[in-house]
C-alpha cells in the first residue's frame, strides 16, 4: 500500500460555502457526475457553470480481465480531461451528482489521486444546492484551457493481496448493503472484512452525517486509531464514499479499486459468508 503523500484539504463543501467563493470570484471548476450519459434524458438543467461528465468514460479506465468493473483511469486519459475541464493550480474542483452520491466520491477520489489539490464533495448534490437559493441552467460552459499537470498514485489504493492481509491485519471495510456482504443473494465477502454499507454515511436528508456520528460510528469497526484502514465494495464506486467520510474525519483509508467485481472473478479467492467476517 503505497503513494505519494499530498496534502489533502477538506473533502467536503456545502452548497452555502460554494455559494460565497463563486460570489468572491474564486476559480471554482463544476462537475456533474453520472455514471453513463444518456442523450434521452435531454438537459435537466445543471449548477451554472458545470460540465457534465460520465464516470465510466472519463474517470474510469477501459475494462481487462481481472481489472473489475471500474479501473482506474490511465495519466494521459484524466490529463486530457482535467485540461478539457478547465482545470488549473489554483482551482477547487467541485463534484457533484444527482445519482447515487458515490458516483461523486468516485469523482472526487479519482481526481484527488490524479494529484489535483484542491477538490470537494458538494455535500446534498443539487438538492442542497437549490435549498441555498442557487439557481439551475441549460447552457453548457465555455471551453477553456487549464494548465494543471496531474500526477497519478496520489491516494494510497490495494490489490488483491494487499487487500486480503489487510483484513488480518488491520480494517479492511465492505460498503456494498448487508446483503451483498452475507451471501444472501449470491457471493460474500473478502475473510475478515468489516460491513460498513457506504449508505450508513448519509443521514434521512441525504447529506453526510455528522463528524460526531461518523467518528461513533467508524470507532465501532476499529477504523480511525492506528490501524490501517482500506475498503472495498462492488467495483470501486460506492466505497469511496466511506473513504470521503473518513477523510472528513482526518483518517486516510486506501481503496481496493477491482473490489468484489475483480476479487470474485478468479475463483481460487476465498469467500465468507453470513455476517461475521470469517
Amino acid at each position: 500500500m503505497t503513494a505519494t503523500p499530498v496534502e489533502v484539504k477538506s473533502p467536503v463543501i456545502s452548497a452555502e460555502e460554494l455559494r460565497r467563493k463563486l460570489a468572491k470570484g474564486r476559480d471554482v471548476v463544476l462537475l456533474e457526475i453520472r455514471r453513463k450519459l444518456d442523450p434521452a434524458q435531454g438537459e435537466q438543467g445543471r449548477l451554472p457553470g458545470a460540465h457534465v461528465v460520465e464516470l465510466i468514460s472519463q474517470l474510469a479506465g477501459p475494462r481487462h480481465p481481472g481489472s473489475g468493473d471500474n479501473p482506474l483511469p490511465g495519466e494521459r486519459q484524466i490529463q486530457e480531461s482535467v485540461r478539457r475541464w478547465g482545470v488549473n493550480e489554483n482551482s477547487i474542483v467541485v463534484v457533484y451528482t444527482r445519482e447515487n452520491p458515490a458516483i461523486a466520491a468516485r469523482a472526487w477520489w479519482t481526481l484527488t489521486w490524479a494529484g489535483v489539490p484542491d477538490v470537494r464533495y458538494l455535500d446534498g448534490g443539487v438538492d442542497a444546492w437549490q435549498a441555498a437559493g442557487g439557481e439551475l441552467v441549460t447552457q453548457a460552459p465555455p471551453e477553456r484551457e487549464g494548465d494543471l499537470t496531474v500526477k497519478t498514485g496520489s491516494l494510497p489504493t490495494l490489490d488483491a493481496g494487499q487487500a486480503a492481509a489487510l483484513a488480518r491485519s488491520g480494517v479492511l471495510l465492505d460498503a456494498r448493503p448487508d446483503a451483498a456482504y452475507t451471501g444472501l443473494n449470491g457471493g460474500g465477502h473478502i475473510p475478515g472484512a468489516l460491513s460498513r454499507p457506504s449508505a450508513g454515511n448519509l443521514g434521512a436528508d441525504g447529506l453526510l452525517k455528522s463528524d460526531e456520528d461518523l467518528r461513533a460510528e467508524y470507532a465501532a469497526l476499529g477504523a480511525g486509531g492506528e490501524r490501517a484502514v482500506g475498503v472495498y465494495c462492488g467495483g470501486g464506486v460506492g466505497a469511496t464514499l466511506d473513504i470521503l467520510a473518513l477523510a472528513k474525519l482526518g483518517v486516510t483509508a486506501a481503496l481496493y479499486p477491482g473490489s468484489w467485481s475483480a476479487w470474485s472473478s478468479d475463483p481460487a479467492r476465498p469467500v465468507a459468508t453470513g455476517g461475521q467476517p470469517g
